[in-house]
């Protein structure tokens, strides 16, 4: 499960300072040093009860923008440092059950209930509210080429909740977990490491009854370009996805190139795609060309 980093310390900070600290130094999760110097200051964050109301407050103030760029990442969540560093900071919303937002949207807009690991390390601590419970796994990252339907050997850790003030380690490629409704409103803040590679890094969803990989949810947008190109049958699209399926350093990636030219071929044509792609050097490729055989022939 996460890292609880058990470090005390009473003193505050207000937002710049932190986001100043973290500029200076940067957030590198994989250096212990640069770590904890993260958490102390995240620590300090979460000790000021006042810097995100202010911020929020003055997004709503802001008549010109209307919030948009605190609010660009998503409903549920506030961006609270500018990007285009190796980190940026967020606060997190999670409602309860009782909450207007879960009644009208449904557990999934806010991955409730959605086993996943990430493929990016970040830091979180309880902001406010009791907190969000999780049921926590690990895995083997390596050990899997990310086919759907394959055994993620996940090892079932304990259930445990975001206390206020409780500050974790999230560890990229390992940690995994369910995250269940709080028992009232609650928020997180949260340091997201932000690499170069993250684009090109699965992130996993799981069935954990049947312990197995259920599929992505970390498309990229080179993927979303190409997917649409290929599907208004551009011819330079169609040769760029025909490369990219041989050639490309990313194995995602060769899968999306044949995704997408699949999407263009009627049944018999499609079949002899995925046969030639059983052949692949990519064991991700070919386990998942002959899972959609089968399934072209199941219909």
């Amino acid at each position: 499960m996460p890292r609880i980093i058990d470090h005390a310390d009473d003193s505050s900070c207000q937002l710049e300072e932190c986001i100043a600290a973290l500029q200076a130094d940067g957030f590198h999760p994989q250096e212990e040093e640069s770590l904890m110097s993260a958490a102390r200051w995240l620590r300090k964050l979460g000790n000021n009860r006042d810097f995100l109301a202010d911020a929020m407050i003055a997004e709503l103030k802001d008549a010109e923008h209307g919030g948009e760029d605190a609010s660009a990442y998503g409903a549920q969540v506030i961006t609270l440092s500018p990007l285009g560093h190796d980190f940026f900071i967020r606060a997190n919303f999670w409602p309860s059950r009782d909450e207007y937002a879960f009644r009208a949207s449904g557990h999934a807009a806010f991955s409730y209930e959605l086993p996943h690991d990430h493929n990016f390390d970040f830091l979180t601590v309880g902001y406010f509210g009791p907190g969000y419970a999780s049921d926590y796994y690990e895995f083997d990252y390596e050990a899997v080429a990310g086919i759907v339907g394959e055994k993620a050997s996940l090892r079932f850790v304990e259930r445990s909740t975001l206390d206020p003030g409780k500050l974790m380690h999230y560890r990229a490629h390992r940690d995994v977990h369910s995250q269940l409704p709080p028992e009232s409103l609650s928020v997180s803040l949260n340091i997201m490491h932000a690499g170069g590679a993250q684009a090109w890094l699965d992130q996993y969803r799981f069935d954990t009854e049947k312990d197995e990989i259920s599929g992505i949810i970390s498309a990229g947008g080179s993927e979303i370009f190409l997917r649409v190109a290929v599907g208004l049958e551009n011819p330079e699209a169609l040769d760029l996805a025909k490369s990219f399926s041989r050639t490309h350093v990313s194995e995602r990636m060769r899968l999306v190139a044949l995704e997408a030219q699949a999407g263009i071929l009627a049944a018999d044509e499609r079949d002899a795609l995925w046969r030639r792609a059983k052949s692949n050097p990519s064991r991700l490729v070919a386990g998942e060309a002959t899972r959609r055989r089968r399934m072209l022939e199941a219909v």
